[in-house]
């Protein structure tokens, strides 16, 4: 996870950055990311505000805005990270089961 996280550069907004609202900068990411990390962080309660923005379509990064009503907006990334990489595995798990299960299923001779 932390391998990963050296991808995002905390932007510091003049007089706007503080330990509840942040915007972080993913590199080498896009419009894919930022709605994941959207969807999953914009639950939380302690979320007053999330969304992303790809400054132009020429630039592959995207911008992430988070705003909470007193939870570190640090945290509130790490855990958006971890959640979402937990759902991916979670897909990934039970698309491997249904396809082995398939697999299976089609290995059986035609008796008719």
């Amino acid at each position: 996870m932390e391998k990963r996280l050296s991808r995002v550069i905390q932007q510091p907004l003049p007089g706007n950055q503080t330990e509840t609202y942040g915007t972080f900068v993913f590199a080498d990411e896009g419009h894919t990311l930022g709605n994941a990390l959207v969807s999953v962080i914009s639950e939380y309660p302690s979320v007053k505000i999330c969304g992303h923005t790809v400054p132009h379509p020429a630039e592959k990064r995207v911008h992430l805005n988070i705003q909470t009503t007193g939870e570190n907006v640090i945290d509130v990334l790490k855990r958006g990270l971890q959640d979402l990489e937990k759902m991916c595995d979670h897909t990934l798990e039970t698309f491997d089961e249904a396809y082995e299960k398939y697999k299976a299923s089609q290995d059986v001779p035609n008796t008719t």
